[in-house]
Protein backbone atom coordinates (compact mmCIF):
# COMPACT_ATOMS: atom_id res chain seq x y z
CA UNK A 1 0.00 0.00 0.00
CA UNK A 2 2.80 2.74 0.91
CA UNK A 3 4.42 2.10 -2.92
CA UNK A 4 0.58 2.63 -4.24
CA UNK A 5 0.60 5.42 -2.34
CA UNK A 6 4.16 7.08 -3.13
CA UNK A 7 3.23 6.19 -6.80
CA UNK A 8 -0.44 8.19 -6.52
CA UNK A 9 1.85 10.98 -4.91
CA UNK A 10 4.63 11.56 -7.37
CA UNK A 11 1.95 10.99 -10.50
CA UNK A 12 0.06 13.94 -8.82
CA UNK A 13 3.28 16.14 -7.88
CA UNK A 14 3.85 15.65 -11.58
CA UNK A 15 0.59 16.94 -12.79
CA UNK A 16 0.76 19.92 -10.10
CA UNK A 17 4.37 20.69 -10.80
CA UNK A 18 4.25 20.30 -14.52
CA UNK A 19 1.02 21.48 -15.43
CA UNK A 20 1.92 24.89 -13.47
CA UNK A 21 5.19 25.49 -15.42
CA UNK A 22 2.91 24.73 -18.29
CA UNK A 23 0.44 27.72 -17.58
CA UNK A 24 3.18 29.40 -16.96
CA UNK A 25 4.88 28.88 -20.61
CA UNK A 26 1.52 29.33 -22.06
CA UNK A 27 1.11 32.84 -20.67
CA UNK A 28 4.57 33.88 -21.53
CA UNK A 29 5.70 32.09 -24.29
CA UNK A 30 2.25 31.90 -25.99
CA UNK A 31 0.71 35.31 -25.14
CA UNK A 32 -1.79 33.64 -23.55
CA UNK A 33 -3.68 36.00 -20.46
CA UNK A 34 -1.69 37.19 -17.52
CA UNK A 35 -4.22 34.71 -15.19
CA UNK A 36 -2.49 31.72 -16.45
CA UNK A 37 0.45 32.52 -15.11
CA UNK A 38 -1.30 33.04 -12.12
CA UNK A 39 -2.85 29.97 -12.09
CA UNK A 40 0.64 28.09 -12.97
CA UNK A 41 1.97 29.63 -9.58
CA UNK A 42 -1.11 28.20 -7.24
CA UNK A 43 -0.46 24.54 -8.79
CA UNK A 44 3.18 24.82 -8.25
CA UNK A 45 2.46 26.10 -4.75
CA UNK A 46 0.48 22.61 -5.10
CA UNK A 47 3.38 20.61 -6.04
CA UNK A 48 5.30 21.38 -3.38
CA UNK A 49 2.64 20.00 -0.38
CA UNK A 50 1.54 16.88 -2.40
CA UNK A 51 5.30 15.91 -2.61
CA UNK A 52 5.66 16.97 1.17
CA UNK A 53 2.98 13.59 1.99
CA UNK A 54 5.24 10.93 0.16
CA UNK A 55 5.37 8.42 2.69
CA UNK A 56 9.34 8.38 2.64
CA UNK A 57 10.44 10.75 5.54
CA UNK A 58 14.12 12.16 3.28
CA UNK A 59 13.59 15.34 1.47
CA UNK A 60 16.71 14.59 -0.83
CA UNK A 61 15.33 10.87 -1.17
CA UNK A 62 11.94 11.84 -2.48
CA UNK A 63 12.93 14.78 -4.61
CA UNK A 64 16.12 12.91 -6.09
CA UNK A 65 13.60 10.21 -6.98
CA UNK A 66 10.66 12.51 -8.38
CA UNK A 67 13.02 13.79 -11.04
CA UNK A 68 12.53 10.82 -12.64
CA UNK A 69 9.42 11.46 -12.31
CA UNK A 70 9.15 14.84 -13.98
CA UNK A 71 11.24 13.41 -16.54
CA UNK A 72 8.88 11.06 -17.75
CA UNK A 73 5.54 13.10 -16.69
CA UNK A 74 7.02 15.86 -18.70
CA UNK A 75 7.36 14.39 -21.83
CA UNK A 76 4.14 12.84 -21.51
CA UNK A 77 2.88 15.80 -20.93
CA UNK A 78 4.01 17.13 -24.29
CA UNK A 79 2.81 14.14 -26.26
CA UNK A 80 -1.00 15.00 -24.70
CA UNK A 81 -0.86 18.61 -24.94
CA UNK A 82 1.49 20.19 -27.54
CA UNK A 83 1.52 16.97 -29.79
CA UNK A 84 5.26 16.59 -29.23
CA UNK A 85 6.58 13.02 -30.49
CA UNK A 86 9.39 11.91 -28.89
CA UNK A 87 12.05 9.92 -30.35
CA UNK A 88 13.55 6.68 -29.20
CA UNK A 89 16.06 8.40 -27.06
CA UNK A 90 13.82 10.19 -25.51
CA UNK A 91 11.79 7.14 -24.05
CA UNK A 92 14.73 5.04 -23.21
CA UNK A 93 16.10 8.38 -21.30
CA UNK A 94 12.80 8.21 -19.60
CA UNK A 95 12.77 4.62 -19.10
CA UNK A 96 16.16 4.60 -17.55
CA UNK A 97 15.08 7.82 -15.08
CA UNK A 98 11.69 5.54 -13.69
CA UNK A 99 13.99 2.64 -13.32
CA UNK A 100 16.08 5.56 -11.05
CA UNK A 101 12.73 5.99 -8.93
CA UNK A 102 12.12 2.60 -8.12
CA UNK A 103 15.57 1.70 -7.14
CA UNK A 104 15.96 5.16 -5.14
CA UNK A 105 12.15 4.58 -3.79
CA UNK A 106 12.09 1.17 -3.35
CA UNK A 107 14.58 -0.99 -2.86
CA UNK A 108 15.21 -2.89 0.71
CA UNK A 109 16.78 -1.13 2.81
CA UNK A 110 17.99 -1.73 6.62
CA UNK A 111 16.68 -0.36 9.34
Amino acid sequence: MTMLKSVLLFTLAAAAEIGGAWLIWQSVREDRAWWWAGLGVVALGIYGFVAAFQPDAHFGRVLAAYGGVFIAGSLAWGVVLDGFRPDRWDLIGAAVCLIGVAVIMFAPRQG
